[in-house]
């Protein structure tokens, strides 16, 4: 994702190591996401590597690349903070089945949920198409998703061979076992993905002017909270989820029924700002008020295919708006 620096030599100074090391910031906070799950603790765990790299910078002898040298000592920085944690999941992948419309809504905040990334914060040229293309691919929620279903070296053994496509033998030096050890994780870690059904859905391609329109009709849906419009939208075994509430639903008619029954907002109360989120599009939901402003409510996140919407993930952790760059606030004349 990111060029090569000239690497460091054994007697480089470490005034150098800013230098040699800042370019791969960036792609090393997009790993430790892959990783984690949560871009607070990405960011916590990358501090972390550039701490552990500065200590040991003096060791580095040049026997791999300086890149190769960061993403090892970033992985298992990463392996330490997941040792004994739980997985970060969504409401699909607790194992309980889709509930109907009229199901009470439960809300567990003991689970360490699933967090979405602001593209802005992994991919480093939004001008370069290959960048976005591969960021996107490998940052898509339905694959963070799935990798919370691995152990965590099965995790990082995916992560390194399938995302970054490094070699058997240079997991293996990273991770510090065999080349057959790493062989027979990620045959592991692709039975379970593929057991759970856990493959992600073809998509629009994004910015397209067929994405575009349907957006507009997604925006001016909510805003006129037009149900058989939103409906019609989903493709036919669309999923909505939207943790911290536990459950999950599934097809057209019973999302359109739950956003009908349990959505508090009705005409002109819910307006939305766009923003992506983990390369896919993505809304700031905001609430009108007592007052007549717009207060944030939750964050959608959609997939999009051929059929239409296919999957929204609806966080309700309104802390993610400033993560976002989102206004903590509209004025009432935004409704204008």
């Amino acid at each position: 994702m990111t060029r090569e620096v000239t690497e460091a030599s054994p007697d480089q100074s470490l005034d150098d190591f800013p230098r040699l090391t800042d370019p791969y910031r960036r792609e090393l906070l997009a790993h430790c996401y892959l990783m984690m799950g949560s871009i607070h603790d990405a960011e916590d765990l990358v501090q972390e590597t550039y701490l552990r790299a500065w200590r040991s910078y003096h060791s580095f002898e040049n026997r791999s690349s300086l890149r190769t040298w960061l993403y090892r000592i970033a992985t298992n920085t990463c392996l330490t903070a997941l040792d004994g944690k739980a997985k970060r999941p969504l409401p699909t992948g607790l194992g309980a089945p889709s509930l109907q419309a009229e199901a009470p809504l439960v809300q567990s905040d003991e689970v360490p949920w699933l967090e979405p990334v602001p593209d802005a914060m992994l991919i480093d040229d939004p001008n370069d198409p290959a960048a976005v293309v591969t960021s996107r691919e490998s940052i898509r929620l339905a694959l963070i998703a799935a990798l919370q279903h691995l152990p965590a070296r099965q995790r990082a053994v995916l992560v390194l061979r399938d995302v970054l496509r490094w070699k058997a033998a240079e997991v293996a030096e990273a991770l510090e076992t065999s080349t057959a050890a790493v062989n027979s994780m990620l045959q592991r870690a692709h039975a379970q993905l593929e057991a759970a059904n856990l493959t992600e859905d073809s998509v629009v391609e994004p910015d397209s002017a067929e994405q575009r329109a349907l957006l507009d009709r997604w925006v001016e849906a909510f805003w006129q909270k037009d149900i058989k419009a939103i409906v019609e939208m989903f493709s036919q075994e669309a999923v909505w989820e939207m943790p911290p509430f536990v459950g999950w639903y599934q097809g057209p008619q019973n999302i359109g029924a739950l956003i009908d029954r349990q959505c508090p907002g009705g005409v002109h109360d819910m307006r939305m700002v766009p923003t992506v989120a983990n390369g896919q599009p993505a809304f700031g939901l905001y609430m009108k008020t007592d007052a007549g402003d717009f207060e944030p409510f939750h964050m959608q996140v959609l997939t999009i295919g051929p059929e239409g919407v296919s999957h929204v993930v609806a966080f309700f952790e309104v802390e993610l708006f400033p993560t976002f760059g989102l206004p903590d606030r509209l004025p009432a004349e935004t409704a204008a």
